[in-house]
């Protein structure tokens, strides 16, 4: 009886090896006949130039130097968005949430307004004269003593 049982539990892993074993061989069909039958890419003049909205490049990407402001306006931007998400799926989930929900999303936005009175307290968001000062913090200076 208990030789039955094991052949029954093999025999529902098979479907799913001749599943795995077909996808592996069709990819693999897929991968060789793009190789043998694709254009090879033909390189030089033109080709070669990245095109980027109609403005040919000039120098290479090693010499030209963004701003930090704009790696900041991008983090606080997908800081920002995720949170408006989650406030949005709290609105749409607030006749289950009641008031527990209210409270909690009205903590989570007091917490953002928080975060970006200290950003701009900081001087993170003045993209003209910086007001960071390049030594460490006050707080820091308090530590080391």
């Amino acid at each position: 009886m208990a030789g039955s049982e094991v052949v029954a539990q093999g025999a529902g892993v098979l479907p799913f090896v001749l599943y795995t074993l077909a996808v592996v061989v069709v990819l693999g069909v897929a991968l060789l006949l793009s190789w043998v039958l694709g254009e090879k890419a033909r390189h030089g003049g033109a080709q070669d130039i990245p095109f980027e909205s109609g403005i040919v490049s000039v120098g290479e990407a090693e010499d030209s130097r963004l701003s930090i402001e704009f790696y900041m306006v991008a983090m606080f931007f997908v800081i920002f968005d995720l949170e408006t998400i989650f406030i949005i799926a709290w609105a749409v989930a607030f006749d289950e949430l009641g008031w527990t929900g209210f409270i909690g999303a009205s903590i989570f936005i007091v917490l953002l307004l928080v975060a970006l009175v200290y950003e701009y307290k900081s001087g993170a968001l003045d993209w003209g004269l910086k007001r960071r000062s390049p030594g460490p913090s006050s707080y820091a200076r308090s530590e080391a003593n």
